[in-house]
């Protein structure tokens, strides 16, 4: 991986200690360095008590400790079973779910879209980072997510658009967008070579996001003053006559039991009988996670006339909210903390929760938000970024035991499975609205999502690193040739886009959309066979 513990090394001197002194590989596990890699190479019967109590097998942030659950409760026949069931269980419910979660911030208009929306997007991508940077032997896959994704989304995605709708980009945005990602990329790479990273260059990080933004605000400023100009004032007539057509004719008031049930179901009966069988599928898989988000996390809509005010659901939220805040933050290792050593602290959350939801309930209506609903947009905010962060622990958590069980260094299942799972909602979504005739929103999405993702998750990821360890560096230690050959990759197709695209006039083809396609496939290729040291350079 990108950053391996300097330990890792020590390992097999630690186990032939163990063979030579008549110690066993438990006591062994207890060395300082031993990693959770050493695993594969025991006895079926002893590597139950080896992850039990090695540091690095039991060292993962989620709550549940796979490699614990891999080894000491499925049979060594079955170990493929569980595997499959890993894999089946990240790309088929966590990342969906990352992106269902990180969908709850509905925060869309103009420049916010390169602000909150690129949170809500890019929520999945950063965190997984943040969680992957807080171990060492972890922040391979932070790295190899980051530029798995940026290739996947630059090659496979941006080709799609050009196969499914060919058309021409806007020029300067499009530029902005390549030059300002290819500036985060290459001062990566710049890190990776140096092999740490300080304060202030994880700081630099954010800066350049905020220079982006920056700019993009003042292209847009520059760009509709330029347009009122020619085109005059706006016109806004005839949005009041659209407003009521979808207003019930006859007045109609729902009891509150009835608003409650209708607020809870994700399931729209108009749009499921069009779907898809396929698409069927995967929301039933996704309605028990939906739901229990829709328990816990207010979402405040402005372009409603309520605001998305739902009574007994909101007043439900004071209690859950504040709940899921302290039973998934740090694991929930507050949230279980004694007070006085016999009150937990999620009973007294509760029972607060519970005293300031019967005062909302009995001092508002159905009808009519009340004057405080905007601070649930604040509670929301913050529930689901800790449900994001807390599926992103348990992503990364999988990923690192797959890593130790199938002998694959975390940035090949970076680059590949967690780029992937993270992506391939993106994808799709892009896909669909280029083919409904709007691409250049599509390529535009596919650029600003990555640059948030590339700034934030680094620059998010290294400072909390700095400050939980208090120290002013972040060490990463390169290892092999794949990491060089994911950044190399992720740069040359940056620069294939820079020079080809202005030489097409900014016209994308589907001739440049199968190129891009085939990049992304030689780029596979090439990662693998470096990976099983086929590819030697």
């Amino acid at each position: 991986s990108c950053c391996t513990p300097k330990g890792a090394i020590w390992a097999p001197y630690f186990l032939y200690k163990a063979y030579t002194s008549n110690l066993t590989f438990i006591q062994a596990g207890a060395f300082w360095g031993t990693t959770c890699d050493v695993v594969m190479n025991l006895s079926a019967s002893q590597r139950c008590e080896f992850v039990k109590n090695t540091p690095d097998c039991t060292s993962d942030e989620g709550f549940i400790k796979y490699p614990v659950v891999t080894f000491c409760l499925f049979p060594p026949n079955l170990l493929p079973l569980a595997i499959t069931l890993y894999v089946r269980i990240h790309l088929v419910h966590f990342c969906p779910n990352l992106s269902a979660i990180s969908s709850t911030l509905r925060l869309t208009h103009n420049v916010a879209g390169v602000t909150f929306l690129a949170l809500g997007n890019g929520a999945p991508d950063v965190f997984s980072a943040m969680a992957a940077f807080s171990h060492p032997q972890t922040a391979g896959l932070a790295v190899g997510a980051l530029f798995g994704a940026g290739i996947f989304v630059t090659t496979v995605v941006a080709g799609s658009i050009a196969l499914v709708k060919p058309f021409t980009v806007a020029s300067r945005p499009f530029l902005r967008d390549v030059i300002f990602y290819m500036a985060a990329v290459f001062w990566t790479f710049s890190i990776l070579y140096k092999g740490h990273i300080s304060m202030g260059e994880a700081v630099g990080y954010l800066g350049l996001y905020i220079a982006y933004v920056l700019t993009v605000i003042v292209s847009a400023y520059i760009y509709n003053r330029q347009k009122h100009q020619l085109n005059g004032s706006a016109q806004t007539t005839g949005r009041e006559e659209d407003d009521g057509e979808y207003e019930p004719l006859l007045p109609y008031t729902q009891s509150t039991a009835q608003i409650f049930l209708n607020a809870i179901n994700p399931v729209d009966s108009r749009t499921w009988r069009r779907q898809h069988w396929s698409a069927k599928v995967l929301k039933v898989i996704k309605v028990p996670v939906e739901v229990l988000l829709l328990l816990t996390v207010p979402v405040v809509d402005t372009d409603k006339e309520d605001h998305n005010w739902k009574r007994p659901l909101n007043c439900l939220h004071i209690i859950t909210g504040p709940l899921v805040c302290v039973l998934t933050f740090q694991s929930g290792k507050y949230g279980l903390l004694l007070i006085e050593g016999e009150v937990p602290v999620w009973v007294l959350v509760l029972c607060i929760g519970v005293f300031l939801s019967g005062i909302v309930f009995f001092t508002t209506t159905n009808e009519h938000p009340p004057r405080y609903h905007f601070l649930y947009s604040l509670l929301g905010f913050v529930v689901s970024a800790l449900w994001i962060s807390t599926v992103a622990a348990e992503i990364v958590s999988v990923l690192h035991l797959l890593g130790v069980v199938l002998s694959l260094s975390n940035t090949v299942l970076g680059l590949t499975l967690l780029a992937w799972g993270n992506s391939i909602g993106d994808c799709f979504a892009d896909i669909t609205i280029a083919h409904q005739g709007y691409p250049r929103m599509a390529i535009s999405a596919c650029f600003g999502g990555i640059i948030f993702n590339m700034l934030f998750g680094v620059g998010l990821g290294c400072l909390l690193q700095i400050f939980q360890n208090e120290n002013n560096v972040v060490m990463l230690e390169p290892e092999g040739m794949l990491c060089w050959v994911l950044s190399g990759a992720l740069g040359l197709s940056l620069v294939f886009s820079f020079i080809l695209v202005p030489l097409q006039c900014f016209h994308l083809s589907r001739v440049y959309g199968i190129f891009l396609l085939i990049f992304y496939i030689v780029f596979l290729i090439v990662a693998l066979l470096t990976e099983f040291r086929i590819l030697q350079f």
